[in-house]
């Protein structure tokens, strides 16, 4: 391997990308003693250090979330460049930060897991399976709308988990998709827009959307060349705008209507006395979604990821051949 690296220094990034994909494939994501749960801690400690809800003006709390933000994430990534930069070290750092940043077997265990009981009709396993998919309410969701839940979080996970992953990793290597894991995990903590978090989530809600900008659009694109790329254009030109977030408005309209499938809709949020219900765009075009659209997304996905893989085996190739 060395010696194809120092021969051909342009595979480089597309082998590790390879590599760490197959290990996301044969392991999937570590179930014990995983980074992110101690990440996780530590981000929870900080933020009830830091978090003065009430207690600082709104750009002060804004403060003291990207401070947060910045103390957590640049370390870890300044590490990862200081291995990288290791004689010897830099293709194995960036395959192991490739595979713990890549979630494409977790997300196809997840979306199996709803597809499965919603298939045999067992709403109540379906329910539990695809609340760990989605922060909205899925206790009262009727069959439609738990494939309509697992179908929009697939989609906008595929850009989270392996698209906007490997966007990263083509341009920083190692330290990129690490960068993003990590700024999608404190989006994933902090970017609530409620009391607790509205100011002090501030800057980890708009990092991550800036991350994401473009890789969003790319898996557009992607989930619209691999289906139906007129009707999943129309949809994204005409139906992404409406929808809140900058970056799940493309992904999932171009993803709805290259599945041919109708999503958004209402969505019921929070529990009990604070439930509420809210009522999203429309996106797509075509039936409602059942399982069968579940694993239609799932195998988007998973197609859009080797499809990634070729051309990052075709521009390396490109490169070399003018080395």
């Amino acid at each position: 391997m060395s010696e194809l690296l120092v021969q051909h220094p342009a595979l480089h990034l597309p082998l590790a990308a390879l590599a760490a994909v197959l290990m996301d494939r044969l392991l999937g994501e570590a179930r014990r003693f995983h980074p992110l749960s101690g990440f996780g801690a530590l981000a929870n400690g900080v933020e009830a250090l830091l978090n003065r809800v009430g207690r600082r003006g709104r750009g002060g709390n804004r403060f003291s979330g990207a401070l947060g933000w910045f103390l957590l994430v640049l370390p870890p990534v300044g590490l990862a460049c200081w291995g990288r930069m290791q004689p010897g070290w830099a293709w194995y750092v960036d395959v192991l930060l490739c595979y713990f940043a890549l979630g494409a077997k977790s997300l196809s265990l997840h979306g199996e897991a709803v597809r499965r009981p919603l298939a045999a009709n067992n709403l109540p396993e379906a329910r539990r399976s695809v609340s760990d998919l989605v922060s909205r309410n899925t206790s009262r969701l009727c069959a439609t709308g738990i494939a309509r839940a697992g179908v929009e979080s697939v989609l906008e996970n595929g850009n989270d988990a392996v698209f906007a992953t490997l966007f990263w990793f083509a341009l920083l290597g190692g330290p990129g998709a690490l960068l993003l894991r990590l700024a999608n995990t404190l989006d994933a903590m902090w970017g609530y827009k409620n009391a607790r978090f509205l100011c002090f989530g501030w800057a980890a809600a708009r990092l991550d959307d800036l991350l994401n900008w473009i890789p969003a659009r790319l898996t557009a694109c992607t989930y619209a060349l691999l289906g139906s790329p007129s009707r999943a254009f129309f949809c994204w030109r005409r139906q992404s705008a409406a929808w809140e977030s900058p970056n799940a408005g493309p992904v999932m309209a171009a993803g709805a209507g290259s599945l041919g499938v109708l999503l958004g809709g209402s969505a019921i949020y929070g529990q009990d006395e604070e439930a509420r219900e809210e009522h999203r765009p429309l996106l797509g075009h075509g039936s409602d979604p059942d399982h069968r659209h579940i694993r239609a997304a799932l195998r988007l996905v998973e197609r859009g990821l080797w499809l990634w893989l070729t051309v990052f085996f075709a521009v390396g190739l490109l490169l070399s051949g003018h080395a």
